[in-house]
């Protein structure tokens, strides 16, 4: 009965050291898969040389009519509004009557300038004869100069005219009305009319920076509206943006625009296309553009000294399954990936195959 006790005894210690030896083997099976796993070995590839292709170099944006100048028409100074000449949808022509303000206080100044002047006067007469003396006379100019220069300013500003040709679009006050100065117009700004030019129009475009040294001045551009199916309209580049937005790498282009019979309005949805020309660019099958997970980064690799170089790029136009490929990194006769890119990673060694 001892000896079987002492058996069932060794046979248990036994089955613990082999279950400990079992477990104490598996990471070391576990770890020979993960150390294969970061052996990438050689990937067979084929290439292209890239080579420039001649293509006619058109740019497609959407854009926003805009009035050629727009302008809300307010006196520098609150006060009554007296009497407003023109309604929404009048047009106008430069330097006609807008609107009137209460001229009490420039009255006052014109009566006040009107005695200066006379004082003025009789002071010049008894300076010459030598019973005034000249710093006496040089103080009254000094006003009368002040109190001019405050009747011309109240002048312009109580009798508002049209800066330019247009339309009125906006008007805030009545007859009687007090203007306080408050914000009035939907932009927040104080106005009690506003005057727009619409013929001509101008339209904004934000371009790309690689077509900077592209755009000229009096380049033209072909203008559509969707609201016209067969229409089409010209614009003429007059205003190019000195910089480069950082933010878009993009920059800004203005665009006059001749309002034939005056068709199109502030506010309308246009098309506009720029022909650039024919340019010299690199334009390859579209499979070997690939795409960044979960963003838009575009990027090819290439193949160089049999190791692969990723390099990011800018998409052009497309024609049918060919990219247009942009980058500052790729030079004609650099070998493009034209098979196997799908399994590369930047840095990977590479062979190329038949």
């Amino acid at each position: 009965m001892k000896y079987l006790r002492t058996i069932t005894v060794i046979l248990f210690v036994g089955l613990i050291m082999s279950g400990c030896s079992s477990k104490s083997d598996k990471p070391a099976e576990a770890s020979q898969p993960a150390a294969n796993q970061n052996e990438r070995g050689v990937i067979p590839v084929k290439t292209i040389a890239l080579a420039r292709t001649k293509i006619s170099r058109t740019i497609d944006y959407t854009a926003t009519i805009l009035p050629f100048e727009e302008v809300n028409m307010a006196p520098s100074t609150p006060g009554r509004v007296d009497k407003i000449y023109v309604e929404v949808g009048d047009r106008i022509r430069k330097g006609e009557e807008l609107f009137l303000m209460d001229r009490t206080q420039l009255y006052q100044l014109k009566l006040q300038l009107s005695n200066l002047e006379k004082d003025l006067s009789r002071l010049d007469t008894l300076l010459k004869s030598g019973s005034a003396k000249q710093q006496q006379y040089d103080q009254l100019k000094t006003q009368y100069d002040v109190t001019k220069t405050n009747v011309d300013f109240m002048e312009q500003n109580t009798l508002m005219s049209a800066p330019f040709d247009g339309i009125v679009t906006g008007k805030y006050f009545e007859n009687g009305e007090m203007y306080s100065g408050a914000p009035t117009t939907t932009t927040g700004r104080s106005a009690i009319v506003t005057v727009m030019q619409i013929n001509p129009l101008k339209v904004n475009v934000s371009i790309s920076e690689q077509y900077y040294p592209l755009i000229r001045k009096n380049m033209k551009a072909e203008i559509t509206a969707d609201v016209y199916e067969n229409e089409k309209f010209t614009g003429t580049v007059y205003l190019i943006a000195p910089t480069i937005n950082s933010a878009t790498r993009s920059f800004n282009v203005e665009l006059e625009l001749a309002n034939r019979n005056e068709l199109l309005k502030p506010g309308m949805f246009v098309r506009v296309s720029m022909d650039l020309g024919e340019v010299e660019t690199f334009v390859v099958p579209a499979n070997t553009v690939m795409v960044q997970e979960g963003t838009n980064t575009r990027y090819v690799f290439l193949n160089k000294n049999n190791v692969a170089e990723r390099i990011e790029v800018q998409l052009g136009k497309r024609f049918d399954d060919r990219l247009e490929i942009i980058s500052s990194s790729i030079n004609e006769g650099d070998m493009l990936v034209t098979e196997g890119q799908a399994r590369l990673i930047n840095g990977d060694k590479t062979e190329l195959v038949n």
